[in-house]
C-alpha cells in the first residue's frame, strides 16, 4: 500500500489490517536481564522490593502522579497508556492488575465497585530506539454489575483508552465464548484502541474448558493477540527482581502491542505485516 493511501485510510482500518506483531520483533524481551536493563529496573524497585506508584483519578499527565526518578546517566522517554480491563465477573481482572502493578493480590473474590485505577512503570528497549522507553501503564478496572447499572461508567473507562484487555478464564468456557460479544459491546469498529485477549488460570489444566485448538481458531478468525497467564494467587514475592521476572512476559507483550499501534499511527510499518502473539506468564 502506498504512503498516499495510508494517509487517507482511517487509523482503525490500518490497525485492523496490520495483524499482530510477532513476539519479540519490536522489543528485546530479555533486555531487563542485561547489565543496562538491570540499571533501569532499579528505578522501579525500592529496598529490593517492587515499587508501587500512585493511582490517577483521571488520565495521568506529568507531575500528577508518582513516577520513577532516573539518574542523569540513564536517559529514557516516558510513554503513557490508558488500558481498560474488561471481562466477566470472576475471571481475575483485579487480581491480574494487582500482580502486574506489584500490589497485594486479593485472597477472596469481591466484585469491584465503581472504577478502580492502578499504575505501573515498565522499562523496555525497543529494537528501533536508540535508548530505552519507560512504559507507563494506567489500568482501569470496573465490576460487571456497575457497568450494567450505570451508563456513564463504560464511556469513562473507554475515553482516550489506548488499549482494552478482554479477559476470559480457561476454567470457564462461557467467558471465552462471550469474548466476541464482549468486544462488540465494548468497542465500536471505528474506535482506535488496541484489542488484546488474555486467558487466565492457564495452569488449572485439570479444570480447563478451553482447548488450544479453540485458541488457534479464535486467533485465525479475529486476528487478535491472545496472551495466557497462570493463576494469580498467593502473597507478593519477597524479591523485587523475582516479581519483575514474574510479570515480564505479559508487560513486554503489552508494550509490544502498544508500540506497534504507535508505529501504525505514525505510518512507520506496513499494514500487511502479521505475526502471532502468544505469551505465557504469571
Amino acid at each position: 500500500m502506498t504512503s498516499h493511501l495510508l494517509g487517507t485510510t482511517p487509523f482503525y482500518v490500518r490497525l485492523a489490517m496490520s495483524g499482530v506483531p510477532k513476539s519479540g520483533s519490536l522489543i528485546i524481551p530479555e533486555w531487563l536481564q542485561s547489565p543496562e536493563g538491570r540499571d533501569y529496573a532499579s528505578c522501579i524497585l525500592r529496598k529490593k522490593k517492587r515499587r508501587t506508584f500512585g493511582k490517577p483519578d483521571t488520565l495521568p499527565s506529568a507531575g500528577l502522579i508518582e513516577r520513577p526518578v532516573l539518574p542523569p546517566q540513564l536517559p529514557a522517554d516516558v510513554a503513557s497508556y490508558k488500558i481498560f480491563v474488561s471481562g466477566k465477573s470472576g475471571v481475575g481482572k483485579t487480581s491480574l492488575i494487582a500482580k502486574l502493578c506489584g500490589l497485594e493480590v486479593p485472597t477472596v473474590h469481591h466484585e469491584t465497585t465503581g472504577i478502580q485505577t492502578s499504575s505501573t512503570y515498565w522499562p523496555v528497549r525497543p529494537r528501533d530506539s536508540e535508548r530505552p522507553i519507560i512504559f507507563a501503564f494506567h489500568f482501569w478496572d470496573c465490576g460487571e454489575s456497575a457497568l450494567k447499572k450505570f451508563d456513564h461508567i463504560l464511556p469513562a473507562c473507554k475515553e482516550k483508552a489506548d488499549a482494552v484487555l478482554f479477559l476470559f478464564s480457561f476454567t470457564d468456557r462461557s467467558s471465552f465464548e462471550d469474548v466476541p460479544g464482549l468486544i462488540s459491546r465494548t468497542l465500536s469498529q471505528e474506535e482506535n484502541a488496541a484489542r488484546v485477549v488474555i486467558g487466565t488460570k492457564l495452569d488449572q489444566f485439570m479444570h480447563t474448558d478451553v482447548t488450544e485448538q479453540d485458541i488457534r481458531d479464535f486467533q485465525q478468525t479475529w486476528q487478535l493477540p491472545v496472551m495466557r497467564v497462570r493463576s494469580v494467587s498467593g502473597p507478593r514475592l519477597s524479591d523485587g527482581r523475582a516479581e519483575l521476572a514474574d510479570a515480564a512476559s505479559l508487560l513486554n507483550g503489552l508494550a509490544e502491542v502498544l508500540w506497534h499501534r504507535d508505529q501504525i499511527a505514525a505510518s512507520l510499518v506496513d499494514v500487511g505485516q502479521c505475526g502471532s502473539q502468544e505469551v505465557i506468564c504469571l
